[in-house]
């Protein structure tokens, strides 16, 4: 593929992922100059895939060495952390819902620094609102889709911005949690550290997180947790890729 600087970089305007945001994506970030949870990110990303009846052209070593080729490109080096989103998009076709199975898989791969936070975040925590926007259901569209289309979650995100919130809290149509705008989110009710157990991504970081606290003799579970329920929250924290932990 062709390396250029972002703000050179174009897309056919007969790309799906354009038209109708028809892709899939994955995003990871390095430590230390060392990527983490690539194999987790590909398997999730060829699952995404899979969901939408999307066979990726690339193969996944081609798609590595792509992303390697890009990183050495960029100039970045060991001592600085870095942002990685790669993007399937099903290809070019006609101005047409129905997606030609012909089509070959396009993929743009976008190396940047590390999206800055408010240290007053990790200080103070973020402000959180529960916006009138509901979660999509489930049987309408998968959770487990990490797809271009987050017009669902564009909607929440603004609205809870309007309130003057700084992220938001999706409920689902039956009033339980399910993530925040592009996280998993995370409560501490009655004494136990509880995650949504339906309606969101499957986060890898959530996992990796999950896997620790057991491994440490720490509990936590996923659960059902109604938004009456939020009153009792003596703690909450978001859990995603580039944010880590946050309060």
């Amino acid at each position: 593929g062709l390396i250029t600087p972002m703000a050179d970089a174009v897309i056919p305007v007969m790309d799906r992922g354009f038209l109708y945001g028809d892709s899939v994506y994955e995003v990871f970030r390095t430590y230390k100059g060392v990527p983490v949870f690539m194999d987790d990110h590909f398997e999730r990303l060829e699952n995404s895939a899979a969901l939408i009846s999307m066979t990726i052209s690339q193969s996944r070593e081609e798609l590595i060495q792509e992303i390697r080729r890009t990183v050495k490109a960029s100039g970045a080096n060991s001592k600085e952390d870095i942002y990685v989103r790669y993007q399937i998009t099903r290809g070019i076709g006609p101005v047409d819902l129905y997606p030609d199975p012909g089509l070959e898989t396009r993929y743009v791969i976008i190396v940047s620094t590390l999206p800055s936070r408010k240290p007053e975040y990790y200080s103070r925590g973020m402000d959180m609102a529960v916006p009138s926007v509901r979660r999509n259901p489930e049987n309408a569209l998968d959770p487990n889709i990490k797809g271009g289309n987050y017009l669902n979650n564009i909607l929440a995100i603004t609205q809870a911005r309007q309130l003057g919130a700084d992220d938001c809290i999706i409920l689902n149509r039956e009033g339980f949690v399910t993530e925040a705008a592009n996280s998993n989110v995370w409560f501490v009710i009655n004494g136990q550290l509880t995650t949504p157990a339906t309606g969101n991504l499957k986060g890898l970081t959530k996992m990796h997180i999950h896997r620790a606290l057991k491994g440490a003799g720490i509990s936590s579970q996923e659960a059902d947790i109604h938004a009456n329920e939020l009153y009792d929250a003596t703690e909450c924290f978001v859990t995603s890729a580039t944010r880590d932990v946050m309060p």
